[in-house]
């Protein structure tokens, strides 16, 4: 893959590099947000077109050193900031002209590979999955909250059945010992009731912890109400899920913006707001099998776009009451 980049040695490969490129057309020119700026593998991309200008974004401040080499070759045309991505709207972009904001929701493997980040089972010592810009870690998660909390988060940012068994064997043997990653991946396989051996026991239990640590929840529903409302007319929202609360959520904001909402047949249709946003798409676009070939975690990556019709600031969602539950759950966070 032509945009292959290679940091500390490990392979990073843009997930549907090509797919995004085609979506939000940079050979038209235009100011674009990288709001997961990562490892620069769409900024790159971006600023291959003369016209354009980048702003990339990331929570994980090891992204500032690869933003900083690409700010010295282009300094009129790329920004950095070390910011997470829900605060979006505090870019100064008066005078910008907005045309596509892209997302990728995925981890790189050089985040999971990092063992200060604590992001893989596989990781030694204390539990930490901060990616930058946090209140909290998974080490004050696990051996702070009550039981009922912890399944909880297992259960909804996990979708892992046996999240009552995990979280009652997480506060009985932390009375003995502080729990640490080899420790908690020990407790999630002796509370397993079956063996999937086609994936990892810990994987669902460290999804959770890794959405809750970082309120991915929040970030990306104001991410998205955010992003909306800076787009300037014909201006394209990129978003790159990998796990089915992100599809979820996305697929929801973005049939919201896109569709009237039911009334009754006996309510005038002139009562109805104009719809500002066209889905072109209803199914989301998937890698092609070379790209699962190359790049196997990109097999759970989709991809749905919105576009902005009007240079309205107006948006008329119900997303955060729509999953106040997910939110409710994520404030539980409030209490460490």
């Amino acid at each position: 893959m032509e945009a292959t980049i290679v940091q500390n040695n490990v392979k990073h490969y843009p997930v549907l590099l090509r797919e995004i490129i085609s979506v939000i057309t940079p050979q038209h020119g235009g100011t674009f947000i990288d709001c997961t700026f990562g490892q620069g593998g769409y900024t790159n991309e971006i600023l291959k077109y003369q016209n354009t200008k980048v702003i990339g974004l990331d929570r994980d401040t090891n992204s500032e050193i690869i933003g900083k080499k690409i700010q010295k070759k282009f300094p009129d045309r790329f920004l950095f900031k070390n910011l997470i991505f829900s605060k979006l709207n505090n870019l100064k972009l008066k005078n910008e002209n907005v045309k596509g904001i892209v997302f990728d929701l995925g981890y790189s493997l050089n985040q999971v590979k990092d063992p200060k980040k604590g992001l893989s089972f596989n990781s030694q010592g204390n539990l930490n999955m901060m990616m930058g810009i946090n209140d909290f870690s998974a080490n004050e998660v696990i051996n702070n909250l009550e039981d009922k909390e912890i399944e909880k988060i297992l259960k909804y940012f996990g979708d892992e059945n046996d999240a009552k068994f995990i979280s009652r064997n997480i506060v009985k043997e932390r009375l003995l010992k502080k729990i640490d990653t080899q420790k908690l991946v020990g407790i999630i396989e002796k509370s397993k009731r079956k063996k999937n051996y086609k994936v990892h026991s810990a994987t669902k239990t460290f999804q959770a912890l890794r959405i809750f640590v970082n309120k991915e929840i929040s970030e990306l529903i104001n991410g998205l109400i955010n992003s909306v409302k800076i787009l300037k007319k014909d201006g394209v929202l990129a978003v790159v899920t990998f796990h089915s609360i992100e599809d979820k959520i996305v697929k929801y904001f973005f049939k919201s913006l896109s569709e009237n909402k039911s009334v009754s047949r006996y309510e005038p249709k002139l009562t109805q707001k104009e719809i500002l946003f066209v889905m072109p798409s209803k199914k989301p676009i998937i890698p092609s099998e070379k790209e699962i070939k190359e790049n196997p975690p990109s097999r759970s990556a989709k991809l749905r776009y919105l576009i902005k019709k009007e240079d309205s600031y107006e948006v008329d969602s119900d997303i955060l009451d729509k999953f106040s539950y997910l939110l409710d759950i994520e404030n539980l966070g409030s209490k460490l």
